[in-house]
């Protein structure tokens, strides 16, 4: 299981504790340490789309007008911290957040 996300980032803390306590293998990915391929941001992209991005956050406000305006894969391709976050990878399956839902499904 991959986690993707920053280091700081409390969602991700708590998501990754969690799961580790249910023995669960993590790789944790922070994204701004080590960026997100092409391949793999795409892939992101198919999955969750433009819900890939959070625009609620300081950093988003602070892209400029134009990347606003660009595509979800430009906006974390130039800042990696709009990514919303965690981003779980399952083997196949892909979840988004660490709200009620992904933790019922992921702690079962």
């Amino acid at each position: 299981m991959v986690i993707y996300g920053l280091s700081t980032c409390a969602a991700c803390q708590k998501a990754r504790k969690a799961l580790e306590g249910q023995g669960r293998d993590i790789t944790f990915r922070d994204v701004r340490a080590e960026p997100l391929s092409e391949v793999e941001l795409s892939e992101l992209i198919v999955e969750f789309g433009d819900r890939l991005v959070d625009r609620t956050t300081n950093d988003y406000r602070a892209l400029s007008t134009w990347l606003k305006n660009s595509d979800a894969e430009a906006q974390i391709e130039a800042q990696p911290k709009v990514m919303a976050r965690p981003v779980i990878r399952d083997q196949n399956r892909f979840y988004l957040g660490w709200d009620d839902a992904v933790q019922a499904e992921l702690l079962a």
